[in-house]
């Protein structure tokens, strides 16, 4: 039985109520909060293994939230919201949230993207398969080690969400080679999730970002517009 845990977030108690059954029916442990303050101040003395968060609430939006919790954790997050706007989705991606679900939703959806998000959070060898020895990748001044999640660009460490960790994964286990947007979907969300090609490029954008913080020379992760991307080799 999976026991990993789950903090649900969110105003209205009729979605935590039947979320929080259909969940541990599915054998999570589950934690629940009406707005983000006391989520803020929950997670952090019963830190959980993924958060849900809803956007719209009172004394601290999920926005508002989610850029605290990047303050001091890469937990996975997904936003599920009323909110259907595109900007919100690609401003909630851009923030660093590995998935965005609008309401009304099907929970079956939901528990199947936790279990993914989940799942992708385990350390993987080069070929994809789950591993708890996955080789370190050393290209250059890049250094990922799967194992630890941890990741340096010349000895300066990069702090990146599970989404992100593993599009940078499979760019650098290949220098040269041209990965489409479809391959870096199916790796990081994997086949039986459907995104948007636009998710695939926030991410990349704030990758490049995060490495530009620390180099303001890094260019390795390079654009073949209407072909995808490859990572090259400094």
């Amino acid at each position: 039985m999976n026991m990993a845990t789950i903090a649900l977030v969110d105003d209205d108690r009729n979605i935590l109520s039947s979320l929080r059954m259909a969940f541990e029916s599915e054998g999570y442990k589950i934690n629940t909060y009406n707005d983000g303050a006391s989520a803020l101040n929950g997670m952090s003395t019963s830190p959980p293994d993924l958060a849900i968060l809803d956007i719209k609430m009172p004394r601290m939006d999920g926005m508002e939230l989610l850029k605290k919790i990047r303050k001091k954790s890469l937990l996975p997050v997904i936003f599920l919201t009323s909110k259907s706007n595109e900007s919100d989705e690609l401003y909630g991606l851009k923030m660093g949230a590995d998935d965005y679900i609008s309401k009304p939703f099907s929970q079956r959806l939901l528990i199947e993207r936790v279990k993914s998000i989940l799942k992708r959070a385990q350390p993987r060898d080069a070929n994809g398969v789950l591993s708890s020895k996955s080789k370190i990748i050393e290209r250059g001044k890049l250094r990922l080690d799967p194992e630890r999640h941890s990741c340096t660009w010349d000895g300066n460490g990069i702090k990146l969400t599970v989404t992100e960790y593993l599009i940078l994964q499979v760019l650098a286990q290949r220098p040269g080679v041209v990965k489409s947007r479809d391959t870096l979907m199916d790796v990081a969300y994997e086949d039986q999730v459907y995104v948007d090609d636009r998710t695939i490029d926030s991410h990349i954008k704030r990758i490049r970002k995060k490495f530009k913080n620390i180099d303001d020379n890094f260019d390795s992760i390079e654009t073949l517009y209407g072909i995808g991307y490859r990572f090259t080799e400094v």
